[in-house]
């Protein structure tokens, strides 16, 4: 998990000095809803609770938290938030997953109780991974993410649950990483050909593998079923501190109806008042 100290600091812009603070309870941000935003533990203050992170994040306006495990999703009810992204386990993890055919009859008995797991608890998504190549033809590793995802689409489109492949950068932080450019997943999802089965685009990763990033949401929307944000480069935020528009971003996701949730998954940098940069982010989107 990507994490960075949280410093408050009189060099803020003064943006963000406009922005809610912690604390501030009466000061419920209300938003547009065009776009359903959630969030990851890494955009909050090492170190702060899930019951503060929750309490800040609904007041901000979200909709929901990512990759947070059943035992703390009644923290996140409690606070009017969705678990949006069930988190890594059933569909294997980074380095270690569906490419691995001896991986298969494992992950396939723990896929099945996560799909059930979820629709009984309004989880609208799975996680899951290609893995490393270690030496695997990327072609093979399709093939068996393939075969894999055949065997549980059908059980996933009878509950209603959206299993999300992660697309990641095999460059700077996920090296060997197998589906580590669009034209991989993309394949993968059309030869499954299934409603719920889709591509988590994290557009932090994909701008540093293909970049394009506009143009391949648009060319492969039907493919995408959540997203990531993160500033490029360092996973910070997501302001002019990065080389991304992601106002505009933002603006052409919505512009396709894009009914799922984008999560913000970046760490604030160093200095930077972690809910601040989370207000300032969901201003960004709030399109």
């Amino acid at each position: 998990m990507r994490r960075r100290d949280f410093l408050p600091t009189l060099a803020a812009s003064a943006a963000l000095a406009q922005t809610p603070q912690t604390g501030a309870a009466d000061s419920k941000v209300e938003r547009k809803g065009r776009l359903k935003q959630c969030v990851t533990r890494g955009v909050f203050a090492r170190g702060t609770n899930l019951e503060d992170c929750s309490r800040e994040a609904a007041r901000l306006g979200c909709k929901g938290f990512d990759l947070i495990g059943p035992a703390d999703w009644p923290t996140l009810k409690k606070h009017g938030l969705l678990p949006t992204m069930y988190p890594p386990g059933p569909g294997g993890n980074i380095p270690d997953a569906l490419n691995r055919k001896e991986n298969h009859e494992k992950l396939e008995k723990a896929m099945h109780a996560a799909i059930d797991e979820a629709a009984a608890n309004g989880v609208p998504n799975i996680i899951t991974f290609s893995g490393n190549r270690k030496g695997m033809a990327d072609a093979e590793g399709a093939d068996n993410c393939v075969a894999f995802l055949d065997k549980v689409k059908a059980h996933a489109e009878d509950k209603s649950i959206t299993i999300c492949m992660e697309y990641l950068n095999s460059k700077v932080n996920h090296k060997d990483y197998m589906f580590d450019h669009i034209a991989w997943g993309v394949d993968v999802m059309k030869r499954v050909n299934s409603p719920r089965v889709k591509i988590l685009y994290d557009i932090y990763h994909a701008q540093i593998m293909d970049g394009d990033i506009v143009r391949n949401i648009r060319d492969h929307f039907q493919w995408i079923g959540h997203f990531h944000t993160g500033g490029n480069p360092g996973r910070h935020e997501i302001d002019d501190t990065q080389e991304l528009n992601y106002r505009f971003i933002a603006k052409a996701i919505a512009d396709l109806g894009y009914t799922g949730y984008v999560a913000h998954e970046y760490s604030p940098a160093q200095g930077r008042d972690a809910i601040a940069s989370l207000n300032q982010a969901m201003e960004i989107f709030d399109v």
